[in-house]
């Protein structure tokens, strides 16, 4: 069995960058140094960044099989360490589903502590990397190189000796090495409900069915992307459930934007209501009493042949984590139905299960609120539905 805490290193590189490239990661405990999981694997041509976010998500990957709850990140890319901190922007867009995918993984922990170690601390994850090199450029493996040879290209690295910057933990908890963070930028999320349909207006459960936008949904999405272009002129991603009735609502919101890209997000769409799926909330009660009232009392409830709203709110979350990480201090608008939205604000209100059917989010309503890397968050604004009011 895995310790509670273990350690991750990890590292990549290329030969030529972007040249044959490969990663490794080594999960310890930390308390023995014992070798727990060793990953490696050789990526064709890539850049050196590719490498290192790889391997990163191969140790946490791995970290996260074994089990772990707390995880010590060590690593010798400055890049890295900066951006899963949020400290810097990735502006690469090849590097940000790669920092997404690490963030979702980062959000399966309890916490995740980030270290810059110089180049000499991480010679077993290096000569995995370096490994993994060879093989891509077809090369015979070293067989006289001592453990964490440095053929790896360097990029990024600091002079100083690093802080210990720290995602999802607090100094009271953290290493004696923990210093204080600087106020950084919040990324802004906006989360659109999507606009009326047919079932929104007849009070019927709508999760899985690609049901579309009324006329007046419609006349809702124009209203909203005007509405979203005063709040934010400027927006980095458009990001939408893919049920026609959100990506139509998204589509409106883009283009008022002045036709920001939209891109799909499986993890944003509605709760699968299984049975109830289309019937209103009499027609439920009536059929379902005892499902119903189990349902209510408990997120962890799915209806029958449905989803709970536990996996809902692990599907949200994920898309959090990370936009947090792929957009540091920007703008994002996220356009999605009643249920994630409300698990959303919920985490975000520090708030009690009670409040999801407590809480009514109108078609095309608009929330705002801003998150921190530290952990902190503000909600500015919850179902704003001031620019439907002309409709």
């Amino acid at each position: 069995m895995a310790p509670r805490v273990v350690s991750v290193e990890a590292d990549g590189g290329s030969r030529g960058n972007p040249g044959p490239a490969g990663y490794g990661a080594v999960v310890r405990d930390p308390e023995t140094g014992e070798v727990l999981a060793e990953r490696s694997e050789s990526l064709g041509t890539a850049t050196n960044n590719v490498a290192e976010y790889q391997g990163l998500i191969a140790g946490l990957t791995a970290a996260a099989e074994l089990g772990a709850a707390e995880v010590d990140v060590r690593m010798d890319s400055k890049l890295v360490v900066e951006q899963m901190c949020g400290r810097w922007q990735i502006k690469h867009p090849g590097l940000r589903p790669l920092a997404a995918q690490a963030a979702a993984l980062v959000g399966r922990f309890t916490a995740v502590r980030f270290s810059w170690i110089p180049r000499e601390q991480n010679r077993h994850a290096d000569a995995l990397a370096n490994a993994a090199m060879d093989a891509a450029a077809g090369r015979p493996p070293a067989t006289a190189a001592p453990a964490g040879a440095a053929t790896t290209t360097a990029t990024n690295q600091p002079s100083a000796a690093p802080a210990t910057p720290i995602v999802g933990s607090d100094p009271a908890t953290a290493p004696a090495s923990w210093e204080p963070r600087p106020t950084f930028t919040a990324t802004r999320l906006i989360l659109v409900r999507h606009g009326e349909t047919p079932y929104t207006e007849q009070r019927r459960y709508s999760g899985r069915g690609d049901v579309p936008l009324s006329e007046r949904g419609r006349a809702q999405a124009g209203a909203t992307g005007a509405r979203v272009a005063e709040l934010a002129p400027s927006v980095a991603a458009v990001l939408s459930s893919p049920l026609s009735r959100c990506t139509a609502t998204a589509a409106a919101i883009a283009g008022a934007l002045g036709d920001v890209p939209v891109r799909s997000e499986d993890d944003l769409i509605e709760c699968d209501f299984g049975q109830w799926e289309g019937r209103t909330f009499a027609e439920v009660r009536e059929q379902w009493p005892g499902e119903m009232d189990a349902w209510l009392a408990s997120p962890r409830i799915a209806p029958p042949g449905g989803e709970s709203f536990t996996h809902v709110a692990e599907r949200a979350n994920r898309v959090i984590a990370g936009l947090l990480t792929a957009y540091p201090g920007e703008t994002v608008v996220v356009v999605s139905h009643v249920s994630p939205i409300k698990l959303v604000l919920r985490d975000a209100l520090a708030a009690g299960d009670g409040f999801l059917h407590r809480l009514f989010l109108d078609a095309a309503g608009i929330s705002v609120l801003d998150m921190w890397p530290d952990g902190g968050v503000a909600v500015r604004t919850v179902n704003d539905t001031a620019h439907l009011a002309a409709l």
